[in-house]
């Protein structure tokens, strides 16, 4: 076995199922293996951005490691973004990147790809992942492979492997499997306690979930959770999407100011708020009516417990969910609940399209076919999904980068086989929605719905009086032919209602809607978020 294959052999029993690439000379040899060996699928897409989104979106969706394989310099620093999105956001993602050879430093000229020196790109992604290696010795990579995966899989975040082109095809020995977690038994149990406590005492407890759920594999059970602790359960906005499928009382998204008053009163008027995995971002949080006090909310999240000035530090989030679970039975009650209602039944006439008008004819296409898995970018997209009945969804709700969801799309259905809904805005496609053209060769059919007005619309509603907002008309639905897909650009609520049975009922092909919205005409969530986040930044009077 060769250092390339123990490396592809570790990654796949450590969770991988896919590697997205784009490659390059310093990553040929070891793209020829991958190739070549078949340990794991390769897909390559056009532009490294969307290899990183891909490769997020595929760790995200399926709760597992992800690889996202690149050269060195050009495509490894191209990358810089995604890889940024996936540590904030918490996703285990593995950069492969190719790199020098030992001996191509001494000729005393610079190296091609080379930024200040050599080392350079080791030390750029110090920053944004949580471990790193460079396989220049054989004899120490197994251990080193295991320790940097082990790291990835246990604070769910990006880690760099640096694989120098002249080791790829080195003998190398096997990659130990991971050890077990080790947790303080006795640390575990008084947390637990604490917790149970804590959610007996209080009046109305609420139990909010957020990314690291799904991160670590417990959607399955923290909704058994709360189902014997008769707990309601609200997800956070980064967390939009848990629980789709389960028999948990989610009673909605919480946003703040943005969201329904019924939610909002819920969360911020718990005596017993336990934040499950939640990551204290502004997004989560930055428009709340009422401040929660952090101080006598349950924090379990980065593997430690906080429970007002009472920390447990090194409590795994799945460990604690395991011993929660051993402490509870059946409930006493089944509790009761209002699931959230989600607008349906469109009316198709020759109305201009508003945002909620694509979530309404969203709701009543799944009504009819079912659920699909979304992918969404940020904008206007990502709020009106928002309004869209409750099912898997992959966005960048913290980071907030843009060009996320047409590759992040593809890398759902290549991880899931599912076909993906895909939410994106005229700026954000005109960054990466040509990553589309990639869909033929793996038979990738998303349902792709552009949200175009011509606009960077959400910065305008901080700063309309800024000209540089406003976008041209690409024409991007006559584009999708020369793409490999099928494109229809639709002005009214009967067009878009035609369009989205169209969609649905073509196969084998990605299908472009690109829906025609007048400028300044936003979603009802997003006018609470912006409504919201003005009020709270305006000068204090008196």
């Amino acid at each position: 076995m060769n250092l390339t294959e123990s490396l592809l052999h570790a990654f796949k029993a450590n969770g991988a199922r896919q590697i997205f690439g784009i490659p390059g000379d310093f990553a040929l040899p070891f793209f020829r293996i991958i190739e070549e060996s078949r340990i794991l699928p390769l897909f390559t897409l056009s532009h490294e951005p969307g290899v990183g989104f891909a490769a997020d979106a595929a760790a995200r969706i399926e709760g597992a490691l992800a690889v996202a394989a690149v050269t060195y310099g050009a495509g490894a620093l191209n990358m810089i973004n995604s890889v940024a999105a996936a540590y904030a956001e918490k996703v285990p993602l593995v950069v492969l990147s190719g790199g020098p050879g030992k001996g191509e430093s001494r000729s005393g000229l610079l190296l091609h790809h080379q930024a200040k020196t050599l080392d350079s790109q080791f030390r750029i992604f110090e920053e944004i992942t949580c471990d790193r290696v460079r396989l220049d010795d054989a004899a120490r990579a197994p251990a080193d492979i295991a320790r940097v995966l082990g790291n990835c899989l246990k604070h769910s975040r990006p880690v760099y492997i640096e694989l120098p082109r002249d080791m790829v095809a080195v003998p190398c020995a096997e990659v130990p499997p991971l050890p077990a977690p080790e947790v303080d038994a006795e640390a575990l149990a008084a947390c637990a306690d604490e917790v149970l406590k804590r959610l007996a005492a209080a009046e109305r407890p609420v139990l909010m979930v957020d990314v690291e759920v799904r991160r670590y594999g417990l959607e399955a059970k923290v909704a058994e959770l709360a189902r014997r602790l008769a707990l309601p359960v609200a997800t956070c906005f980064m967390g939009r999407g848990l629980l789709a499928d389960s028999d948990a009382a989610l009673v909605g998204t919480y946003m703040g100011m943005a969201g329904l008053p019924e939610v909002t009163q819920l969360v911020e008027n718990s005596d017993g708020l336990f934040l499950l995995g939640v990551i204290l971002s502004d997004t989560n949080f930055a428009v709340s009516a009422k401040k929660i006090d952090l101080r006598k909310t349950i924090v379990a999240c980065d593997g430690s417990v906080r429970l007002g000035y009472h920390v447990y530090p090194e409590i795994p989030l799945a460990a604690l969910v395991d011993a929660l679970l051993e402490r509870t039975g059946e409930p006493a009650r089944r509790l009761a609940f209002a699931p959230p209602h989600y607008p349906r039944g469109l009316v198709a006439d020759d109305a201009p399209i508003a945002p909620n008008d694509i979530a309404t004819a969203v709701n009543d296409l799944m009504a009819a076919h079912g659920k699909l898995p979304i992918a969404s970018d940020m904008g206007d997209c990502l709020f009106t999904a928002m309004d869209i009945e409750h099912t898997a969804l992959v966005a960048p709700g913290y980071y907030a980068t843009m060009g996320y969801g047409v590759p992040a799309g593809l890398g759902l259905q290549a991880a899931t086989g599912q076909r993906p809904l895909i939410l994106v805005g005229d700026g954000a496609f005109q960054m990466t929605g040509w990553e589309l053209g990639n869909c033929r060769r793996y038979g990738w059919d998303p349902i792709v719905l552009l949200f175009n007005n011509a606009s960077w619309e959400m910065l305008r509603t901080f700063q309309p009086e800024s000209a540089f907002n406003n976008l041209d008309d690409w024409g991007f639905a006559s584009m999708a032919a020369g793409l490999g897909g099928d494109g229809v650009r639709v002005h009214t609520r009967r067009e878009l209602q035609a369009a989205l049975a169209q969609a649905a009922a073509t196969r084998g092909r990605f299908q472009l809607v690109e829906i025609m919205i007048p400028r300044g005409v936003l979603s009802q969530t997003l006018q609470r978020f912006v409504a919201g986040v003005k009020r709270l930044n305006a000068p204090k009077q008196g």
